[in-house]
């Protein structure tokens, strides 16, 4: 089998033949803090990022990747671990200097200090790229960066821990080393910072130790792995809480606004659910409805779907049906040539039984009609059955359950509404974005009244925000500065400003994206 092209089983496959020893948990913790770190770093900074991206940068997406791949070339050509593919870096930087693996100098005792500083600049370097360049509109990830810089930073951690032992050999730190054996392996050093620099990015812990042991094959440092992912649990649940919750793919979802209720959250509001839900909202009689009508509520409204009641007045409630099967059943109905100018919708059974019972009595008095207005109004089928595209059995709550119960059903059953009805009655309907919208309004109240309660502190950054101009404004406009002296950026047109458009140009979705922002940071 040979299922990487390169003759091996897994795609880092290594071979650590000799074991750790217990004084070196100092420095694979000292690993996990740098992954902790580095998530916080780069979530922190990735999102002002995308935050100016979509203000100023929507409309020039090529440009800014041809910018963004030439400052990636100029920074990383000269570094000898820059130049080189990222998964050839890893893959170098895995394997043991025994056996003749060496690359350019790597094990040498006499390059130690030159690579210590290569490796260095390729580690900060890597970051700041992964930072500007996570989010544009280039097909790229975030797990072989992240490992590519913790294999960098766990190497060069290894290659000072190795040159620590060689200085002090009979100190009793290193008492537990063999003499005739080579005591440190730097691989595994940055075998530890790729896992912790990618379960620091993503938050993940268990995965992450399953995924650098399906990579490499390296059975022998579960011990350490663990206790070092376990420490990056512990610095980025303690950093979390000055730069926000969850990882980068997290962030990225309550950045753009999606509807998504994270099952690793657990919300205490003490409310109802009625306190979130939407009152009195669009319904549909069960009969008598006419068909025109439900084609004008499909094309002036984007409800995905209209609760069922028996008449709008009593608004008792007996199906729910969404406006995809809404529409089919319309077209469906028209193709077969069933729907006459005057048709009514009937969405229950007993509705359709009842259209019957008066079609077959009437049909025995009414006469045949004589004139083309007559023919054109009896054509087709004055009553369409849309019960079997209805829900008679809706997910229904009561209005007084509480609101951390339903976004439990949320996140269990997955539905996309639930009904809130009492004794019969339909008074609301709650969706996934009413919870989070409940949510997000409570937690800036929370985050107003801490900002009111506590004195105004300086924060790093904060004498950048003088007089409305922003960090993001200013770069902004050193990037027009400059690229005004380019004759292909006048070609461009400018940039749409989403932070100065009126109510009516701006979307929802524009709205979603800022706001999440603001809450979150």
């Amino acid at each position: 089998m040979n299922p990487f092209r390169t003759g091996q089983l897994v795609m880092f496959q290594v071979q650590y033949d000799r074991t750790w020893h217990f004084f070196e948990l100092i420095f694979f913790a000292f690993i996990g803090i740098f992954g902790g770190l580095y998530g916080a770093l780069v979530i922190k900074w990735n999102l002002r990022v995308q935050a100016f991206r979509k203000k100023y940068l929507s409309q020039h997406a090529v440009m800014e990747s041809v910018v963004l791949a030439c400052i990636t070339a100029v920074l990383c050509f000269p570094n000898m671990f820059l130049k080189i593919n990222m998964t050839e870096m890893m893959e170098i930087l895995f394997r043991e200097c025994e056996g003749g693996h060496d690359y350019n100098g790597l094990c040498e005792p006499d390059r130690r200090w030159y690579i210590v500083g290569s490796l260095a600049v390729a580690t900060f370097l890597r970051i700041f790229l992964v930072i500007i360049s996570y989010g544009c509109k280039v097909p790229a990830g975030i797990f072989v960066p992240s490992m590519a810089i913790g294999a960098s930073f766990g190497r060069l951690v290894g290659i000072m821990v190795q040159a620590l032992h060689e200085s002090f050999p009979d100190s009793a730190f290193f008492a537990s080393c063999d003499p005739d054996v080579p005591c440190i392996t730097p691989g595994t050093y940055a075998f530890l910072g790729a896992g912790a620099a990618l379960s620091g990015i993503m938050h993940l812990t268990i995965s992450v130790t399953v995924i650098m042991f399906e990579l490499t094959g390296a059975l022998t440092y579960i011990l350490p792995t663990m206790v070092s992912l376990h420490i990056v649990v512990g610095i980025t649940k303690f950093v979390s809480d000055r730069f926000g919750n969850g990882g980068i793919a997290d962030r990225m979802i309550w950045f753009n606004g999606f509807p998504f209720l994270d099952n690793k959250e657990d919300h205490i509001f003490n409310v109802s659910v009625s306190h979130a839900m939407t009152s009195d909202p669009l319904s549909l009689p069960a009969s008598d409805f006419p068909v025109r009508e439900a084609e004008h509520l499909l094309n002036d409204n984007k409800f995905q779907g209209f609760p069922i009641v028996e008449d709008r007045s009593k608004k008792i409630l007996v199906g729910y049906i969404g406006r995809t099967e809404l529409r089919y059943a319309i077209d469906r109905a028209r193709a077969e040539g069933m729907v006459s100018p005057n048709a009514r919708c009937l969405f229950t059974k007993e509705a359709a039984e009842n259209s019957i019972a008066l079609r077959a009595s009437s049909s025995r008095h009414n006469l045949v009609p004589d004139t083309f207005d007559a023919i054109h109004q009896s054509s087709g089928t004055r009553f369409v059955d849309f019960s079997r595209y209805v829900d008679h059995t809706p997910l229904t709550v009561h209005p007084r359950l509480p609101l951390e119960t339903v976004m439990e059903i949320f996140k269990k059953m997955g539905p996309r509404i639930i009904l809130v009805e009492h004794r019969g009655r339909l008074t609301g309907l709650v969706t996934v974005k009413d919870c989070l919208k409940y949510q997000f309004k409570v937690e800036a109240e929370e985050q107003a009244l801490a900002a009111t309660n506590n004195p105004p502190v300086f924060r790093l950054g904060e004498h950048l925000h003088g007089h409305g101009d922003t960090l993001e404004e200013r770069v902004w406009h050193f990037m027009q500065s400059l690229g005004s002296k380019l004759p292909i950026w006048k070609r461009h047109d400018r940039p749409r400003d989403y932070g100065h458009r009126s109510g009516h140009d701006r979307t929802e979705e524009d709205d979603d994206g800022f706001v999440e922002l603001e809450e979150r940071q």
